[in-house]
């Protein structure tokens, strides 16, 4: 790389952008295992004579496997958002405050795969919607804001 040319207020834009993204896919995920749970029991019970409940069906255990399976993959996508954009903000303030070599790094540790624990950090339920964006605080520094 011979030079860097980031506009801050640029990446502020595209982060916010990014944010209302994640919010989407937030919303989009949580309706996604509503619609799960819901084609599980649509999908039926085997049916016929039987006492206390029905057990479950061929097409409702596979549904059930599926959002089993993909349930990493989902965790990890979420993990990736936050790392990039996180990343993206430490990598801007120490441009702007003009230590390349820092910004280098923080680019380079925002580019790989999440950690467990950042993986495990977005599991945990937070009273926000996992979105986020950034801005300057006081001193010009961008923060990570997540909504």
């Amino acid at each position: 790389m011979t030079g860097w040319d980031i506009t801050p207020s640029g990446v502020e834009s595209i982060l916010s952008l990014v944010g209302l993204a994640a919010d989407d896919l937030g919303k989009d995920v949580k309706g996604y295992g509503t619609s799960v749970q819901e084609a599980a029991w649509s999908a039926g019970t085997i049916s016929g004579p039987y006492c206390g409940t029905a057990p479950e069906g061929p097409v409702s255990a596979a549904v059930a496997n599926f959002v089993s399976n993909t349930e990493g993959q989902i965790t990890f996508i979420a993990a990736r958002i936050k790392k990039t954009m996180d990343g993206t903000v430490k990598a801007t303030t120490e441009y702007v405050e003009g230590d390349l070599t820092m910004a280098a790094r923080a680019q380079r540790e925002a580019s790989k795969a999440p950690t467990p624990a950042e993986l495990h950090a977005v599991e945990q339920p937070a009273d926000h919607n996992g979105g986020g964006s950034s801005r300057r605080d006081r001193s010009g520094r961008y923060t990570a804001v997540h909504r």
